[in-house]
C-alpha cells in the first residue's frame, strides 16, 4: 500500500499569494501533477491540515479546486488555520467523512492498513488539544481493530520538535492520548504536520512522524526560544509505503528537480 501526505498548503484567496510571498497554490498545485504522475499511484492521498491559511471559505475553496486533480482519492483533516464548518461544507463527504458534528474524525478501512483520522484542533488556539470525548473516541476505533495494523493521522504531533513556533503553541491532552496509544501496539505511526519540516521520533510505544510544507519551511532552534520566521521551499510531500514485510517507510519528496542525473554504475 502507498500512501501520499501533503501537509500546510496555507493557500491564500484567489490571485493571492500566502502572506504575500508564498506562491503556495502553485506549489500545491505541482505536487498534485507530481503525484499523478508518479509510476505507482498513491491508494490514498491525506492531506493533513492547514489547507487554508486564514480559515476562509475562498481560500478552502481554492484548495479544493487544486485538490479535486488528484487521481487518487484524498482525505483531509483541519489544522489550526482552517475552520471545521467551512472544511465539511466544501469537501464533503468523499474527501471529508467525518463521524462526528463536534470534530472531523473518521476511520478509513483498507486491505493492509486501517486509517484513524483525529482531529487535533482548539478553535481561536494555534495549539494542539485532544480532550477526553476525542480520546475515547479514538480509543473505541482502536479497540475495534486490535489486529489490524493501523495508521493515525492528525495535524498537530503529540511531542516537542524544537521548532519554537509549533513548540510554544502547546498540546493540551498529550497525556490522554499518550495513554490512548499505549494500550494500542497496533498503532503503526502517527502522522502529523505543524511544524513545517520532516521529523520523526519514538512516542509512546510508537513512531511520530511530521511532513514537510508544500513551500513555507520554518526554523529549528534546538534548546532555545527564539522566534520563528518562515524561508520560501520548494514544493514537497511525503511518501509511506507499507511493504510486503509489513514496514512502513517514509520518503520526501521534492518536486523539482535541481540537476540533471547521472548513471550510478561506477
Amino acid at each position: 500500500m502507498l500512501i501520499a501526505q501533503i501537509s500546510d498548503p496555507h493557500i491564500a484567496g484567489w490571485g493571492k499569494k500566502t502572506f504575500g510571498v508564498a506562491p503556495m497554490a502553485e506549489n500545491l498545485a505541482e505536487c498534485v501533477e507530481h503525484i499523478n504522475r508518479l509510476e505507482m499511484q498513491p491508494d490514498l492521498v491525506l492531506v493533513t491540515g492547514d489547507i487554508a491559511n486564514n480559515g476562509l471559505e475562498e481560500e478552502m475553496e481554492r484548495a479544493a479546486d487544486i485538490l479535486h486533480g488528484l487521481q487518487p482519492p484524498f482525505y483531509v483533516i483541519p489544522g489550526n488555520h482552517d475552520d471545521r464548518a467551512t472544511m465539511v461544507r466544501v469537501f464533503g463527504p468523499d474527501s471529508c467523512p467525518t463521524e462526528s458534528e463536534e470534530f472531523i474524525q473518521y476511520v478509513i478501512e483498507s486491505q493492509d492498513l486501517r486509517l484513524i483520522a483525529v482531529d487535533s484542533t482548539k478553535p481561536g488556539a494555534p495549539g494542539g488539544e485532544i480532550c477526553e470525548r476525542r480520546a475515547t473516541w479514538l480509543d473505541q476505533r482502536l479497540s475495534e481493530g486490535r489486529d489490524r495494523p493501523t495508521v493515525i493521522f492528525m495535524h498537530h504531533p503529540p511531542v516537542r520538535f524544537g521548532v519554537p513556533e509549533t513548540d510554544l503553541d502547546g498540546f493540551e491532552g498529550r497525556e490522554k492520548i499518550g495513554e490512548v496509544i499505549e494500550k494500542h501496539p497496533q498503532v503503526e505511526r502517527i502522522l502529523a504536520g505543524h511544524i513545517h519540516l520532516s521529523a520523526l521520533t519514538r512516542w509512546r510505544g510508537t513512531v511520530v512522524s511530521t511532513a514537510p510544507s508544500v513551500g513555507m519551511r520554518l526554523t529549528l532552534y534546538l534548546g532555545s526560544q527564539k522566534p520563528s520566521r518562515f524561508f520560501l521551499d520548494e514544493p514537497s510531500y511525503q511518501l509511506h509505503y507499507w511493504t510486503p514485510e509489513r514496514r512502513l517507510v517514509t520518503y520526501t519528496v521534492r518536486v523539482r528537480e535541481g540537476t540533471r542525473s547521472y548513471p550510478f554504475d561506477y
